[in-house]
């Protein structure tokens, strides 16, 4: 039943359920929607705001059009690493376009300085045949860069007009921020990881999975319990513990649960080809008949179900 041979014991199963959550909404309940202290984080609702750009004005949230999104700040116009960053996102454009992501960028710099230095954006490239289709945020007030929390604190002390540090915002259809990137002004960001990581959290909006560390070059190898080497296995990802063994035999067959020391079954990997197979809906949620149920984050780890389990792993713990 979805086991490979010499995996460990199962965990119990809540045939109760009617719905298997989403990645998303799983770890995002977690977190308010609305933040409590005016520092934006994972899980709230990015702010609003309206700006000139060199795409024309734009109200953020209308503009996104409900699609996923990042937003790209760099401290500064006519400066080396922003030039290259910039020109390297935009060959990563067409792929996030595919992929229903819209992009934004921002600096404190006017527009007619973003549409000048863009020039030298395009030159510089290595072939020179890169176009700059996405927005580029005109935020001369700092309002936009402080509502976000761009704004690097050792330069607010020190100047009057303050630079954004590298920031990656990548948000998610409901507007909510799903991960944040900050990086300092000496160090450019890459964009192939970037791209990773929208795929990954696309990935979980829709399904029950986590992904590895690596993905999607993780699991080359896997040992198996008779000691022989799998491949199958290279780009897998885990399925999450509000997935019942019940739901992941009927969704995910094939996954494959490591054995390991503390006997707890909470490696479950499922192979790249066996995640399609769940149906899903626009909200993230996976359903068994249409019908909804969102029901709350590591349900698995509630005593009905796993009290065995939970013991185990207060025990391993305690000796630890």
């Amino acid at each position: 039943m979805g086991h490979q041979p010499g995996a460990v014991a199962k965990r119990g199963s809540n045939s109760g359920c009617s719905a298997i959550q989403s990645g998303t909404l799983a770890y995002m309940s977690l977190y308010p929607k609305d933040s409590t202290d005016g520092v934006l984080r994972l899980g709230n609702i990015v702010p609003d705001f309206e700006a000139d750009t060199t795409k024309g004005h734009m109200r953020f949230h209308k503009w996104k059009q409900g699609k996923w999104a990042i937003l790209f700040s760099h401290p500064a116009d006519f400066t080396p690493v922003c030039t290259t960053e910039i020109a390297s996102l935009a060959t990563k454009y067409a792929e996030l376009v595919d992929m229903d992501c819209k992009v934004a960028t921002l600096s404190v710099d006017p527009v007619t300085a973003h549409d000048e230095w863009l020039k030298d954006v395009i030159a510089q490239h290595t072939d020179g045949k890169i176009s700059i289709d996405f927005p580029i945020i005109a935020d001369p007030n700092r309002d936009i860069s402080t509502a976000y929390g761009m704004i690097d604190p050792w330069s607010s002390d020190r100047q009057d007009l303050p630079l954004t540090i590298r920031c990656v915002f990548i948000i998610n259809p409901e507007n909510k921020l799903m991960l944040s990137l900050n990086y300092p002004a000496c160090v450019g960001r890459n964009m192939t990881e970037i791209v990773r990581c929208v795929k990954a959290l696309q990935l979980s909006y829709q399904k029950s999975v986590a992904t590895p560390a690596n993905w999607p070059d993780n699991h080359s190898e896997v040992v198996m319990p008779d000691g022989t080497t799998s491949k199958e296995y290279k780009g897998s990802v885990f399925l999450l513990p509000t997935v019942t063994d019940k739901e992941a035999d009927k969704y995910y067959p094939g996954y494959y649960t490591s054995p390991v020391p503390s006997e707890i079954p909470y490696l479950r990997l499922v192979k790249p080809e066996q995640v399609g197979l769940a149906p899903t809906n626009k909200k993230g949620v996976e359903t068994k008949s249409g019908k909804e149920k969102h029901y709350g984050a590591f349900s698995w780890f509630s005593k009905k179900n796993t009290s065995k389990h939970r013991m185990k792993v207060n025990a391993v713990k305690a000796a630890a």
